[in-house]
């Protein structure tokens, strides 16, 4: 291995992949998926070396299983039970499920195959592992981490000073320049401002004794088009089902866009409008959906300020002071910035992702309020999803 190992805890990965899981874990198990990897970047080409390293450090997670420290930290998190807790003791990442190899064209394929509670548990791990390598072979990383630093050095006296005033949560780890600048950009912020409120990374949340933050993510909702017995277009209505069944209200944060807002609003209901605290912004307009959800907010009479707005679809932190201002007033609103925070360089970040395509053998997909994020690799599903949602929209708005 060329490179010192890049994942060295299973904590060094989001949050919503242990809330998502324990639902797996309790009620469908008899679930399998399929993931893919993509780069929406054009041009990105990856090398033989690149992809080596990448199969090493593979192979490195495969080696780790969770510590008697990491058990007990999850074990504290109000709402991870204690069964859930007692199977992570047992599992593993395991080789087999994963291949990464380079296409002709230079194009990286990665797959993930196996039962749901497991492969799904690899999606973060292997951005980190993706992002890192790729960065570290192709250009100078002290150069990279040193424009960081310079960048990073300014965004902390723009917080000091005033110029911004919103609180949000740091959402970096799957597209970090490395391990060890997320771990410092995570710890300056936590001490040197008053306005990160916590983590998405469950490792640096425990290491610095921060608020891990996180609650599901397209793919919880998407795995419901793998079952035979859900109509497509009710499927954010099964999967907030099980979520607050599993969390009986409590980690109560939903996303609106993995087949769209205005499906989903047709499912949050005057009893998912009490129950969950708030929702997820992820595509689209963020002001024209902030607008909306506050209206559906006043339809059921609810207070919108009782409410919380999370903004998370690709911000910087002036984009996020803008929606702040245009918000604080009528409802909570709260952030999870990314890319902006550890990754943000000389250099032109890469827009990765690993999205679950397949369930028990039957394609799923993202429609998403942006077209352009949609990802299904069968067109015919695709436009059949889209028909079902469009039927719905039709019959019942």
């Amino acid at each position: 291995m060329k490179l010192e190992p890049i994942i060295v805890s299973l904590l060094d990965t989001d949050l919503y992949k242990f809330n998502m899981d324990q639902v797996i874990f309790h009620k469908h198990t008899d679930l399998s998926g399929e993931y893919y990897f993509k780069c929406r970047n054009k041009d990105v080409v990856f090398t033989p070396e690149m992809v080596e390293e990448i199969n090493a450090q593979i192979d490195h997670l495969c080696t780790l299983k969770f510590t008697k420290v990491e058990l007990d930290y999850l074990r504290s998190i109000r709402f991870i039970k204690d069964d859930y807790v007692e199977f992570l003791r047992l599992w593993r990442p395991i080789r087999e499920y994963v291949t990464a190899e380079l296409a002709e064209n230079g194009e990286l394929e990665v797959v993930v195959r196996g039962p749901l509670f497991s492969a799904m548990q690899f999606e973060i791990f292997l951005l980190e592992i993706i992002n890192e390598v790729y960065f570290r072979l192709k250009y100078d990383y002290s150069v990279l981490l040193d424009s960081a630093k310079e960048k990073f050095e300014k965004k902390i006296a723009d917080f000091n000073s005033g110029k911004y005033t919103f609180k949000f949560a740091e959402f970096g780890c799957r597209r970090r320049l490395s391990r060890e600048w997320e771990d410092e950009v995570v710890r300056r912020l936590a001490t040197e401002t008053d306005n990160c409120i916590g983590t998405s990374n469950v490792y640096l949340a425990m290491k610095y004794n921060l608020t891990p933050i996180g609650t599901y993510a397209h793919e919880f909702v998407q795995m419901y088009q793998g079952i035979d017995s859900i109509p497509l277009a009710y499927t954010n209505h099964y999967a907030m089902k099980d979520w607050y069944d599993e969390y009986d209200g409590d980690n109560g944060t939903a996303l609106t866009d993995t087949i769209t807002t205005d499906l989903f609003l047709l499912d949050f209901n005057r009893s998912n409008v009490n129950n969950y605290s708030g929702v997820r912004h992820d595509s689209g307009d963020p002001y024209e959906w902030g607008e909306k959800i506050i209206a559906h907010y006043k339809k059921y009479g609810v207070d919108p300020k009782s409410k919380l707005l999370l903004f998370s679809d690709s911000l910087d932190f002036d984009k996020a002071q803008k929606l702040y201002d245009a918000f604080k007033d009528r409802t909570k609103v709260s952030f999870g910035i990314g890319t902006f925070c550890t990754n943000d360089t000389c250099e032109k970040a890469l827009n990765i992702v690993i999205k679950l395509q397949y369930v028990n053998g039957r394609p799923v997909a993202k429609l998403s309020d942006t077209p352009s994020k949609a990802m299904c690799r069968d067109t015919d599903y695709l436009e059949y999803l889209k028909r079902s949602v469009d039927f719905r929209l039709k019959r019942e708005s």
